[in-house]
């Protein structure tokens, strides 16, 4: 007769600690619940919508026609405008705010400018929208404080041009106001990463400053300062609110486009065309932050 192998009871405590194990691992997944659930709600969900809605038509059936209508002249040119803005105020924004970081960088640690900028830069990064607007308007607009007085008191019009604060000009320039703050916090731990020692093991070999932003610390911050850049042009490319408070007549860009197309009294039945021109800015989204995704993961090599 064959003989019975019993297979010898695990114990008791191993069980404990594997119910442990499996207590811990479910408390921390529970506390990320509240951010799957904000990104399936204000993420996944609108985005599922936009891009079945671009293949739907107006009697419900698949169509081609939506997204077919993006080659339309008017849509290109939004669309053209749109990146121009976006690129023109990144790379704006990435020059003056990787400066603006670099004074902060060499600056007393802990000081008193450090902090107040750091500060300031978190607060006007979000400073957006229809307040930031009305706060141009109010300073150099039209009515503006600041124009009135240069006109009343040294004769001077800085509109003798046009009103290019509200046409693309003007958005240029409101739009950089808020991606210089942005630059300086999200490039700031990367130019704390730069190590004192680097740049003096180059002047102990003879190097010089030039030699060591350019062989050293440049190669070093050059992903982090792209990536950086390419943040902020996905920041100005998805701007709308400030635009549509700003531009009062036309609609230069593609998120006034889409406004157009979901609330035109005048032109009906358009609502699937701007869900196709939302899912175009999706894609232009998406590529942009897989390309910031790539550079910042060549950046946590050496910043970690």
């Amino acid at each position: 007769m064959a003989a019975v192998v019993t297979r010898p009871a695990e114990p008791a405590s191993d069980n404990r600690g594997r119910l442990s194990r499996v207590l811990t691992r479910g408390r921390s997944l529970l506390g990320v619940v509240p951010f799957f659930a904000f990104v399936a709600v204000f993420l996944a969900v609108p985005t599922l919508e936009v891009t079945i809605g671009a293949f739907t038509g107006d009697d419900g059936q698949p169509t081609l026609s939506n997204v077919g209508a993006l080659m339309n002249g008017y849509i290109v040119d939004a669309f053209i405008s749109s990146i121009l803005l976006s690129a023109v105020t990144a790379v704006l924004g990435a020059v003056f705010g990787a400066l603006l970081a670099y004074v902060l960088v060499t600056a007393k640690e802990g000081g008193l400018l450090r902090r107040v900028v750091t500060a300031a830069s978190g607060v006007l990064a979000q400073f957006g929208g229809v307040t930031l607007a009305f706060a141009f308007m109010a300073t150099i607009g039209l009515p503006g404080f600041v124009t009135l007085f240069l006109r009343d008191n040294f004769g001077i019009n800085i509109y003798s041009g046009g009103v290019w604060l509200y046409e693309m000009p003007g958005l240029v320039l409101v739009y950089t106001y808020f991606q210089i703050p942005l630059m300086v916090i999200v490039f700031l731990p990367a130019l704390d990463g730069v190590r004192p020692q680097w740049r003096e093991a180059t002047e102990s070999l003879g190097g010089s400053t030039w030699q060591y932003w350019r062989r050293v610390a440049g190669p070093l911050l050059a992903p982090a300062f792209l990536g950086s850049t390419l943040l902020l042009f996905a920041n100005a490319f998805s701007a709308y609110a400030t635009a549509a408070a700003l531009v009062s007549q036309g609609s230069p860009i593609v998120p006034l486009q889409i406004r157009s197309a979901l609330t035109s009294e005048v032109v009906l039945g358009q609502q699937n065309l701007g869900k196709a021109m939302a899912l175009g800015m999706v894609v232009v989204v998406a590529v942009v932050m897989w390309l910031y995704a790539l550079l910042q993961r060549r950046t946590a090599k050496w910043l970690g």
